[in-house]
C-alpha cells in the first residue's frame, strides 16, 4: 500500500467489502420500512378509542416464574425476539472483525472513533440539559444509539449513487454504535446479578461454541444439522442470562459471537481465504425473521404511546428529557461523529478520500441520529414501561429520528445528485467480469 493511501480516510474499500456491505443494507432495507409502519401503527392505535385495547395486549403476562419468565408481552418482545436481533448484531460485528474494515486497524481507527465521539457527545448534550434532575440523568444513554434498519432505509432510498465508502462507513459505524450500546445495557442496565445462573449458562455457552464450530453438520446423514441442534441449546443460554439479572439481548450477542464466520479446515481438507462458515447460514435464515418480525413487533409494542391530544404532546415536547433526546441525537450526532472523523483525520496526517467531501460525512452523521429501536429499549430500561418520564423519552425519539431522516435526506439527496455521473461512470466502466476497473487499477479486489 502506497504512502498516500496510508493517508486517506474513508478511501473505497475493497471490492469484497463493497459487495458485501450493499449485500446488507439491501436486507436491511425492507426491515427498516417494516419497522417504521409497526411503530406508526402502535402510535395511531395507542391514541385512537381503541387505545385501552392496545395497552391491554402489550401489559398481558404469559409464562411461567420460574428463570423469571413471567413477562408482558411487551417484555417478551424486547427481551425475547430483540435478542434474534442482537444475535444478528453480534454476527454483523464478527464478520467486521474477521473479513470486514475492522480487521485492520488504519481503516477501523476512524469509524470506531466515529462511533464513540457519537456516544460520548450526544450523551454529554442529554447531561447538560437535565443537569441537576436524578430521576431524568438516568436516561443518558437513550440518545447514543444508532438504528441501523432506519437509517439504512433512508440511505437506500435516497443515496443510491453515493460513494462505497459512505454507505461502508454508516454501517460500521452502526455496528461498533451497537456494540457501545450492547456495553452499556450490559454493565448499566444490570441489577441484582444471580452468579449461581450465570455460572449455569457457561454450560449451554461452551456446547454452543463447540457445535458451531464444527466443519461440518453434527450427524451425518438423514440427523438434523448443527443449526437446527443450536436453537434449543441458545434458548437455554437465553433464560439463564435472563435469569441471572443480565438483560437477555446481550446473550444473543454472545451467541453470535461463538459462530465462525469462515470456515474450519478439517484434517487433510484444503480451505480458502474467504470461505463462509455458519454465520453465512444463521444469517440467511435469520436475517429475515430479524428484520420482518422481532424488530418490527418490538417496535410496535414499544412505540405506543398516548400523547394525549395537542396539549399532551405540545407538553411532551417541551419536557426536559425530551429536549435532550432530540438535541444528542440530532445534534450531538452531527457534532460527535463529524468532529470525532475530522480530529482523528488530522492526528494521522491523513486527508479525507479525494472521492469525498466533509459534507458527505455530516450527511451520514445525520442519518445516524435515527436512534429509534435500541434507542426504545434503552429508554424502557431507564424509566420502565407506561411512565410519564419513558412516555416523554420515547416522543423525544419519535421526534429527534424523524428529524434526523428528513435532515439527512436532504442534505444526501443533494450529494446523490452530484455523484450520479460518477458512480454511472464506474458501473458502466467494467471489463466482462464485471468488477469495475477502478477496484482492479487500485489492487483492492482480490479475486
Amino acid at each position: 500500500m502506497s504512502d498516500q493511501q496510508h493517508r486517506t480516510t474513508l478511501g473505497r474499500g475493497s471490492y469484497e467489502e463493497v459487495v458485501r456491505v450493499g449485500d446488507v443494507l439491501r436486507k436491511e432495507t425492507v426491515g427498516g420500512m417494516l419497522l417504521v409502519a409497526a411503530a406508526l401503527l402502535a402510535i395511531v392505535w395507542a391514541n385512537s378509542p381503541w387505545a385501552e385495547t392496545y395497552f391491554s395486549i402489550r401489559d398481558t403476562e404469559l409464562g411461567y416464574e420460574p428463570w423469571h419468565l413471567r413477562l408482558s408481552i411487551g417484555s417478551w418482545a424486547a427481551d425475547g425476539l430483540l435478542a434474534i436481533f442482537f444475535f444478528m448484531v453480534g454476527l454483523e460485528l464478527k464478520k467486521e472483525i474477521v473479513i470486514g474494515d475492522l480487521r485492520r486497524w488504519d481503516r477501523a481507527v476512524v469509524p470506531v472513533a466515529a462511533a464513540v465521539g457519537g456516544v460520548v457527545v450526544p450523551a454529554l448534550i442529554y447531561v447538560a440539559v437535565n443537569w441537576g434532575d436524578s430521576d431524568v440523568l438516568t436516561g443518558w444513554a437513550v440518545p447514543t444509539a444508532t438504528d441501523i434498519a432506519f437509517a439504512v432505509a433512508v440511505l437506500a432510498i435516497i443515496g443510491s449513487h453515493l460513494p462505497p465508502a459512505l454507505r461502508i462507513f454508516l454501517l460500521t459505524l452502526a455496528v461498533v454504535d451497537d456494540l457501545i450500546a450492547i456495553l452499556v445495557i450490559a454493565i448499566v442496565y444490570t441489577s441484582d446479578l444471580e452468579l449461581p445462573m450465570l455460572a449455569w449458562s457457561l454450560i449451554p455457552l461452551a456446547l454452543y461454541a463447540l457445535i458451531a464450530r464444527r466443519r461440518r453438520p453434527l450427524f451425518r446423514g438423514s440427523m438434523l444439522p448443527a443449526w437446527l441442534i443450536l436453537l434449543p441449546i441458545g434458548i437455554v443460554f437465553w433464560a439463564l442470562v435472563h435469569a441471572s439479572g443480565i438483560h437477555a439481548t446481550i446473550a444473543g450477542v454472545i451467541l453470535g459471537f461463538t459462530v465462525p464466520v469462515r470456515l474450519k479446515a478439517e484434517r487433510g481438507e484444503p480451505t480458502h481465504e474467504g470461505a463462509h462458515g455458519l454465520a453465512e447460514v444463521f444469517e440467511h435464515r435469520l436475517r429475515p425473521l430479524s428484520a420482518g418480525v422481532a424488530v418490527p413487533v418490538f417496535a410496535f409494542f414499544s412505540a405506543g404511546v398516548a400523547v394525549g391530544g395537542l396539549d399532551g404532546l405540545t407538553s411532551a415536547l417541551m419536557a426536559p428529557v425530551t429536549i435532550g433526546i432530540v438535541l444528542g441525537l440530532v445534534v450531538g450526532k452531527i457534532i460527535g461523529i463529524t468532529g470525532t472523523t475530522w480530529l482523528v483525520t488530522r492526528l494521522r496526517g491523513a486527508n479525507l478520500d479525494p472521492s469525498l467531501r466533509w459534507i458527505d460525512v455530516a450527511g451520514v452523521s445525520v442519518l445516524a441520529g435515527i436512534g429509534f429501536t435500541v434507542s426504545l429499549l434503552v429508554a424502557e430500561l431507564s424509566f420502565g414501561v407506561g411512565t410519564e418520564l419513558g412516555d416523554e423519552a420515547k416522543v423525544g425519539i419519535f421526534v429527534a429520528s424523524l428529524l434526523a431522516a428528513l435532515l439527512g435526506a436532504a442534505i444526501l439527496t443533494a450529494r446523490n445528485r452530484h455523484y450520479r455521473a460518477i458512480a454511472e461512470e464506474e458501473t458502466v466502466d467494467a471489463d466482462e467480469d464485471g468488477i469495475p476497473d477502478v477496484y482492479q487499477a487500485d489492487g483492492s479486489h482480490h479475486p
